[in-house]
């Protein structure tokens, strides 16, 4: 079996990881990048295909004549049309659920960034600022306790629960808004409008689809609260980013981060570069070292469980 993996270096830009465990189920060829001018090339009249988040379309369905697997590096598949590959019987296997606790740790990092100010104390403590203070505490810029904050989680997925669960055990008030009403869900639920209205935190855990694109936008800013803080660890789309600029900018809310934007890599007239209060990472929430690892293990697991007959994570 031919397998060609089309994009390695969204998995490891270091070396820190190795495609080897793939060799065992065929003869694996490895690109580093592939744009879409080649993605077919790259294909080529292999069986197999993993990536991470080149695009399938139809067109190239069409024109892969041997494809019978599409393997991803990720849990999101909207890069790959599905649906069509289902008709032309081409198993989709996605990774769930492999980044839930590194996502979560990011969240939580975004808001002790905000709540604790630990990088803008250390800056002012190297720039000589503590050395010159009349008292043993030095603290000119405001702090907050996470306990009692309201924290609203929009979608409740593996990721939503664990951070609901993280911030429940720092004494904060969960408030969920999601599509899907979960069974016996511990939290209190809300429509997103009374939710964001409420929240200290707002925080995006869902999938983008029609549904969801732009669903941060100046409607729903317009009722958040000016101390709120939005963090998106979801997908960039979700948010309207001229409409969170404009909010920022206008001080409507406190701050942003974002480790998502609709056009990744970042443009370089993004209106959020520039934004006030607006902390951005470049898509890195999923990316400690182990859960990479993690990741490749259910790709692999994946692709055997295929070739044996019983494909796992099939979304199509």
């Amino acid at each position: 079996m031919k397998i060609s993996v089309l994009d390695w270096n969204t998995m490891t830009m270091n070396g820190d990881l190795s495609p080897e465990i793939f060799s065992e189920y065929g003869e694996t060829v490895i690109h580093e990048r592939t744009s879409a001018e080649d993605t077919v090339k790259n294909i080529g009249d292999a069986e197999a295909v993993l990536c991470n988040k080149v695009v399938i379309t139809k067109d190239i369905i069409d024109k892969c004549q041997n494809l019978r697997y599409i393997g991803l590096f990720a849990t999101g598949y909207n890069n790959i049309d599905t649906v069509y590959a289902a008709d032309k019987g081409i198993t989709v296997c996605n990774a769930g659920q492999y980044s839930t606790n590194a996502v979560a740790q990011h969240v939580f990092a975004f808001i002790l960034d905000y709540f604790s100010r630990i990088s803008l104390y250390d800056k002012a403590v190297k720039n000589g600022e503590w050395d010159t203070s009349p008292i043993f505490s030095y603290f000119p810029y405001s702090t907050g306790e996470l306990y009692g904050k309201t924290i609203a989680v929009i979608g409740f997925g593996s990721i939503g629960r664990t951070v609901a669960e993280i911030a429940e055990a720092f004494g904060m008030k969960v408030i969920v808004s999601t599509r899907t009403i979960p069974k016996d869900c511990p939290y209190e639920l809300a429509d997103i409008k009374t939710a964001a209205s409420r929240a200290d935190i707002l925080t995006l855990h869902c999938p983008l689809t029609d549904a969801t694109k732009g669903l941060i936008n100046s409607d729903l800013l317009s009722v958040m609260k000016k101390s709120a803080i939005l963090i998106n660890t979801s997908r960039g789309g979700t948010v309207v980013e001229a409409d969170l600029a404009q909010a920022l900018n206008n001080e409507k809310i406190a701050a942003a981060y974002l480790d998502v934007l609709e056009c990744e890599p970042m443009r370089g007239d993004t209106p959020l570069k520039n934004a006030k209060n607006c902390v951005i990472t470049p898509h890195i929430a999923w990316a400690p070292l182990e859960t990479r690892q993690r990741l490749l293990n259910i790709a692999a697991e994946n692709l055997k469980a295929w070739q044996n007959g019983c494909p796992q994570n099939k979304v199509n």
